[in-house]
């Protein structure tokens, strides 16, 4: 039976303080490391004379290599402690980041991003999981909420500070500073960090092929793949051609998009903490609804735009990026809820493959419908806002019915009064 709301503290404990600063710090050094890839590559091309096709397979390997490892991992990620297999995968993201910070050719480099991408694209679900194991769902909201600030903070910190240690001393300083940072905070993680064991203890068909189909099988594990895939398309379908549409459309001048982004992921940070308290506060379906409202009507209003000013841009992307984060916040806390325990592993592993599969297709088809010719405007941006709108759409009628799941499962069955008892009994 689930704590009632009321009963549960409001006050982290020091040690869970710890837990989350760890797996905050966790997302924050992966979506830096992948992150970093495409700024660097007008630095990287020209030092290993690689081709725009060659430094695209260096891109896509590591994605590639995390859709792949994320299936692989299923079968096998709840038969052990989640601390355990968290730090193999961990220190493997750490030696692919250091192999990336000393690669001296193109065949190396893409060694190692499959490297990097093998062992990295793994760490995300492992957290989930483990956040989902140690936190209530009725505070999980406040916990994703400072994890996926994460995100932002590796634009507004992590990648300026990436950009001036490869101008100050070429590109393969930032990932050797990723690897020695997260070499320190490893440590700690193995210090710190107790062992996340419950779920071994509850019965479970432990043969690693078995286990991943049958969690691929469960129909109520479907709805939340399906979801997690939507989730993905609204917000790969736009990310690419972002940068282009802002300055090619917008008219916003190519040096003062660091101030777009950084106001953004500055805005971002300071409300991803709220927009998770409100999650816990409100409900997590609530929260997801009207962040998809907001971001719908949001995304069909930008992409219509033509030359804007700046200030304009920057509040238009703030509102527009703290709604997508409002929607990210709640889903995730919500969906965290829809695997059993003994479970929890394989299908955020299974999820992340998914997520990355989806984000790949969303990515190319966006290509498809977009077009430019000789640095003009980008043309029919319009109709990707149109197929986002309506992967939100979809996803708000998915997450209805994966809320209607959660709720059914919390609940506990009232018993059914004795027969001998009269209704007035006490």
């Amino acid at each position: 039976m689930n704590t009632p709301p009321a009963a549960l503290s409001t006050q982290f404990s020091g040690y869970q303080k710890v837990v989350v600063g760890m797996l905050a710090f966790l997302q924050f050094a992966v979506i830096l490391d992948f992150m970093l890839m495409a700024p660097l590559g007008a630095l990287i091309m020209p030092a290993l004379s690689v081709t725009p096709a060659q430094f695209g397979s260096v891109v896509s390997a590591y994605a590639f290599a995390a859709g792949v490892s994320g299936l692989l991992t299923a079968g096998f990620a709840d038969r052990f402690d989640r601390k355990k297999l968290l730090l193999f995968f961990y220190s493997g993201f750490v030696l692919g980041t250091f192999l990336c910070g000393i690669a001296p050719s193109y065949p190396f480099l893409l060694m190692a991003r499959m490297v990097t991408g093998l062992f990295g694209g793994v760490i995300g679900s492992i957290s989930f999981a483990i956040i989902a194991d140690l936190f209530p769902f009725e505070v999980r909201g406040r916990v994703m909420g400072v994890v996926m600030s994460a995100f932002s903070a590796s634009q507004v910190l992590g990648i300026p500070t990436g950009l001036y240690l490869s101008n100050a001393f070429g590109w393969h300083a930032p990932f050797l500073m990723i690897a020695g940072v997260s070499g320190v905070v490893g440590i700690v993680i193995f210090t710190q960090l107790r062992p996340v064991d419950e779920h071994l203890k509850r019965p479970s068909n432990r043969d690693p092929v078995r286990h991943l189909f049958a969690t691929v099988a469960r129909p109520r594990y479907q709805w939340g793949f399906a979801s997690t895939m939507l989730l993905a398309i609204g917000g790969f379908m736009l990310m690419p051609f972002g940068s282009a549409f802002s300055v090619h459309n917008l008219g916003i001048p190519l040096e003062s998009l660091p101030v777009v982004y950084m106001a953004t992921g500055l805005a971002t940070i300071a409300a991803g903490p709220l927009l998770g308290r409100i999650s816990d506060a409100v409900g997590k379906y609530a929260t997801f609804v009207a962040g998809s409202a907001a971001s719908l009507l949001l995304v069909v209003y930008y992409t219509h735009l033509g030359v804007t000013p700046l200030w304009f841009v920057i509040a238009l992307n703030i509102v527009l990026f703290i709604s997508i984060t409002a929607r990210m916040i709640a889903s995730q806390a919500l969906v965290s809820a829809v695997p059993e325990p003994q479970d929890r592993g394989a299908y955020m592993s299974i999820s992340s493959s998914l997520q990355q599969l989806a984000g790949g297709v969303a990515s190319s088809a966006a290509g498809l419908i977009v077009s430019q010719s000789a640095g003009g405007p980008l043309e029919h941006y319009d109709r990707l806002g149109y197929v986002v709108s309506a992967a939100i759409i979809a996803t708000v009628l998915f997450m209805h019915k994966i809320n209607g799941m959660v709720t059914a499962y919390a609940s506990p069955p009232v018993p059914a009064a004795p027969p001998s008892e009269s209704p007035g009994a006490t």
